[in-house]
């Protein structure tokens, strides 16, 4: 393609995201009626950004409160609290340009995107071996959060509180513990001293120093059990991911039925199972086992 064609595709592209942003822009007026399912100052702050990120360029308060629709006022408010949670950065000249706090959020949706990605032919494979519900999680400050799952085919299948996009508890699930477990040591230590040990089962560990306890042997032996801890009858194993740094940061998991997750089970079979997941994985995310 020509220098002069290229421009030109590039014109038409620049256009486009304009018209579009602009549209955008129309449907948050300051006398727009309002669907009481949204919050008003949200999508305001929302389209003010892709606003900016449709123009390419830093932008003058007068400039963007055209665009949006808005009130020079509305708007340069709205800019002040961009600029303080660093989402926009304002330049000597007065205008506004988009900041590096949103590359880092697009980095991270990207970064546990790729984690999936890597990870689901092995849940995939793992719950074809063990016919269990296979788990995806992250650590989520101080809780677990579920990013995906393959369910088990078992006629009977129990419905447990991990599934995709639910957070639980990291003192009494195998994810969270050894997720927990392979933080820097002063990084757990602090978190430990924010958790509330709520006691759900008659297994739950609820005081601090048995919880040590616990994650100490994580430590040692690459897994985490959950015997019933979060929910009655429900058992569960998991190991760390890690990354190319060593960093752990994200755990794969097996849950199921305590009838099918017997003691024997568990520690014969679902051990190396698990274990050795989280191993193909680790190496697909760089760890080179150091």
């Amino acid at each position: 393609m020509e220098k002069g064609e290229k421009e030109q595709k590039m014109k038409g592209v620049t256009e486009y995201l304009k018209i579009e942003t602009n549209h955008k822009a129309e449907t948050i007026g300051e006398n727009e009626e309002r669907d009481g399912r949204y919050v008003q100052s949200v999508e305001r702050v929302l389209t003010i950004l892709e606003v900016m990120a449709g123009e390419g360029a830093p932008i003058t308060v007068t400039e963007l409160a055209d665009k949006v629709n808005l009130k020079i006022s509305t708007v340069h408010r709205l800019l002040s609290t961009l600029v303080h949670r660093g989402y926009v950065e304002q330049e000597d000249d007065n205008k506004y340009r988009l900041g590096l706090k949103l590359m880092e959020i697009g980095n991270s949706v990207l970064y546990y995107s790729d984690i999936r990605t890597v990870a689901r032919p092995y849940l995939e494979e793992l719950m074809e071996r063990c016919n269990e519900t296979v788990n995806l999680a992250i650590l989520d400050d101080i809780d677990v959060v579920y990013i995906d799952q393959v369910e088990s085919k078992n006629l009977i299948i129990v419905k447990m509180l991990a599934q995709v996009g639910n957070r639980g508890p990291v003192h009494c699930t195998s994810s969270g513990k050894v997720l927990l477990a392979f933080l820097p040591k002063e990084k757990m230590e602090e978190t430990i001293s924010r958790l509330e040990l709520v006691k759900y089962t008659n297994e739950t560990i609820t005081d601090v120093d048995n919880l040590r306890k616990e994650l100490k042997r994580v430590q040692q032996d690459g897994y985490a059990v959950d015997w019933g801890e979060r929910e009655e009858h429900v058992r569960c194993i998991a190991a760390p991911i890690f990354n190319y740094e060593g960093r752990a940061i994200a755990s794969v998991s097996i849950s199921g039925p305590s009838t099918r997750i017997t003691t024997y089970y568990m520690k014969n079979e679902l051990v190396d199972l698990i274990r050795d997941t989280a191993k193909k994985i680790s190496h697909k995310m760089g760890y080179n086992g150091k």
